[in-house]
Order: C-alpha cells, then sequence, then structure tokens
C-alpha cells in the first residue's frame, strides 16, 4: 500500500518537473518572465528604483528643468512641468500593473462563476447567461468604454478597472462555459453523481478545478491587452487623469510636445511596449506549455 502510494505520487509530480524544465528551457519564457518580474517589483517598490540616478522624487519639480532633453543625473531628461522624467516613467508602472492585476482578478471571478453555471446547469441559465455574453460581443467595447468613462465623475484604478471589467469578462467566461460542459459529461463527475455527492461538492471539487486550465492561460495572454487598454484609454483622455502617475499620462501629454521634446514621448513608449510584450510573450509560452496539442 505505502509503496503504490510513493509511485503515484511520484507519477504526479513528474509531469510537474518535466513541464517546468520544458519552461526554462524555452529562452522566450526565461526572458519574458525576467522582465515581468522586473516590472512587478518596479510597481510594488518604486522608490527603490526611481532613486539610481538620484532623482526619486516624481512629483519634485522645477519649471526651469520644462521639457528638457537627457542630462547627467537625469537620464530620461524632463517632461513639461520640470520633474525627473525618469522617476515618473518608474512610477507610472504602479498604476497600470495595479489595474491589470484587478481586471485580471475581476475577469477570472466573472468568467469562473457565470461560465460555471452556464456549462453546468444549462437550461435557462445557460441561455440568459449567453444571451448577455452575445449582447457584449455584439457592442463595441471601445465605444462603450468611451462612453461609460466620460460620463463618470471620478478617473482612478478603481473605475478603469470597472470598466476594463465589464467589457471583458464574456470572452472568459465563454471559454470557461465550453470547458465546464466538456468535463461535466465526464466519467467521473458521473461517478461522483452515483456515490451521491450533491451539487455544490460536484462543481467545486470535480468540475471547476478540471475546467479552470483554459480559463487561466487565456487570463494571463490578455495580461499584455489589458495594460495596453488601459493606456490607451488614458492616452484618448478618458482613463486615468493628473495627478495620477501612468504611462497613459505621459503619452497624452507628450503627444502635444513630440517635435520640440520627442524624449517625452519615446521613453514611455519603450517601457510600455516592453512590459506589454513581456506579457504577452509570457502568455504565449504558458499556452504552449500546458496545452498538449502544441507540444
Amino acid at each position: 500500500m505505502a509503496s503504490s502510494t510513493l509511485v503515484s505520487a511520484s507519477a504526479s509530480v513528474e509531469p510537474r518537473r518535466g513541464l517546468w524544465r520544458e519552461l526554462l528551457r524555452r529562452p522566450a519564457f526565461v526572458v519574458s518572465s525576467a522582465v515581468a518580474l522586473v516590472i512587478c517589483a518596479m510597481a510594488a517598490a518604486p522608490g527603490l528604483f526611481a532613486g539610481w540616478f538620484g532623482a526619486g522624487d516624481p512629483r519634485r519639480c522645477d519649471l526651469v528643468n520644462s521639457g528638457l532633453p537627457p542630462a547627467p543625473g537625469h537620464p530620461f531628461g524632463f517632461d513639461v512641468q520640470g520633474c525627473d522624467l525618469y522617476a515618473n516613467v518608474v512610477y507610472g508602472a504602479r498604476s497600470s500593473v495595479l489595474i491589470a492585476l484587478l481586471v485580471t482578478a475581476g475577469m477570472m471571478v466573472i468568467a469562473v462563476v457565470l461560465g460555471g453555471l452556464a456549462g453546468y446547469f444549462g437550461g435557462w441559465a445557460d441561455a440568459l447567461i449567453s444571451r448577455v455574453m452575445d449582447v457584449f460581443f455584439g457592442f463595441p467595447s471601445l465605444v462603450g468604454m468611451i462612453v461609460i468613462l466620460q460620463t463618470a465623475s471620478a478617473h482612478n484604478e478603481l473605475t478603469v478597472s470597472a470598466v476594463l471589467i465589464l467589457f471583458g469578462w464574456p470572452a472568459l467566461a465563454r471559454v470557461m462555459r465550453g470547458s465546464v460542459l466538456a468535463v461535466a459529461g465526464s466519467e467521473y463527475v458521473a461517478a461522483a453523481r452515483g456515490v451521491g455527492s450533491g451539487t455544490t461538492r460536484i462543481l467545486l471539487r470535480h468540475v471547476l478545478p478540471n475546467s479552470f486550465g483554459p480559463v487561466a492561460v487565456l487570463t494571463g495572454l490578455n495580461v499584455g491587452g489589458v495594460i495596453a487598454s488601459e493606456s490607451a484609454l488614458t492616452f484618448l483622455g478618458v482613463g486615468l487623469q493628473t495627478p495620477a502617475i501612468s504611462w497613459g499620462v505621459q503619452l497624452n501629454t507628450a503627444q502635444q510636445y513630440f517635435l520640440s521634446s520627442p524624449h517625452l514621448l519615446i521613453f514611455p513608449s519603450i517601457f510600455l511596449t516592453v512590459t506589454v510584450l513581456s506579457f504577452v510573450l509570457l502568455g504565449d509560452a504558458l499556452r504552449d506549455a500546458f496545452d498538449p496539442r502544441l507540444r
């Protein structure tokens, strides 16, 4: 009995080790995960990064330095308010990563709940949830987000996150519904019903854990898109607004001074592009590793 238990345990652990070995052999995963970790560390403790060149306070401004190009001690130059641009770019990661985390968690919770209910119970619940998803799929999401944000009284991280969640959950919920439909008809779920397990126990112990994989992978792929969407909305003037420190706010301001001070647009754009690209490549690597059909 003990030997069989050890064999089964080692058999379950070995595929996980093999999966991580395969991921670590992929340069795209190693590089993108390293960049993503640095960005997350920058968002969690921007003061540690902003002080590398001596200008650690993004709010310390002097109009005498307005729009000046890079100089010793100020590698990114100054913005139109005379603030150190490097410190502002570093602190701008906080809003982007915070919104990405809030939106990812919110979309995942809604998708798991509604997609699980629609896929497992079917009938009127499936019809109602599916029609609601169809409404969101048929409505231009960008137009809807702009309209809601223009009428909102507050433009902070919570407001932008709520709007992105509102228009982002249907895609994840549809994937979750399809995954639950496949799992609900499996033999082990039928066996659980046969031994008298209740609906809640079957959902929590058998259906949802075995249906969560595709949604988790798709959520990882969407992190980069969420950061890009937040920056796009802020760039259009309906997202975060000053005095918030965000890459989108910096790009929105820089568009007016691109010819005279191109560094105002270049450096935030580089950070935004590298961040989005790293999360997209990380999600692609995880998808390829967890999907047996792509290995």
